[in-house]
């Protein structure tokens, strides 16, 4: 079964580069036709979409993130990354890594998710 475990540091200062690992159990990251997506929620607000990678490599962010955001991967590993420029305090949440079927849309796998707080 596949699962996914989130990894980063808990505490990152304002106007700095936060960055998180996706690690896949179970399967492969090129798996035709998964998506391999970050979201985050802030605290008191919904989850919101920050991007995904394909099995294939594209990436696609969210357009309201996308200018300080870049995701990439590391095939041989099974993992995923996620790198957030310049964070504020607003970028405060606890991101989550999860899977994606091409065809429906819904995500099937989940990781628990990591705090991240960004603070002076």
């Amino acid at each position: 079964q596949v699962q996914l475990q989130e990894s980063g540091p808990g505490l990152v200062k304002p106007s700095q580069t936060l960055s998180l690992t996706c690690t896949v159990s179970g399967g492969s990251i090129t798996t035709k036709y998964y998506y391999w997506s970050w979201i985050r929620q802030r605290p008191g607000k919904g989850l919101e979409w920050i991007g995904y990678i394909t099995y294939s490599g594209t990436t696609v962010g969210s357009p309201s993130l996308k200018s300080r955001t870049s995701i990439s991967r590391d095939t041989s590993k099974y993992q995923f990354f996620l790198q957030v420029s310049s964070v504020t305090p607003e970028d405060t949440a606890v991101y989550y890594c999860a899977r994606a079927w091409e065809g429906t849309g819904e995500y099937d796998r989940w990781g628990q998710g990591t705090q991240v707080t960004v603070s002076s």
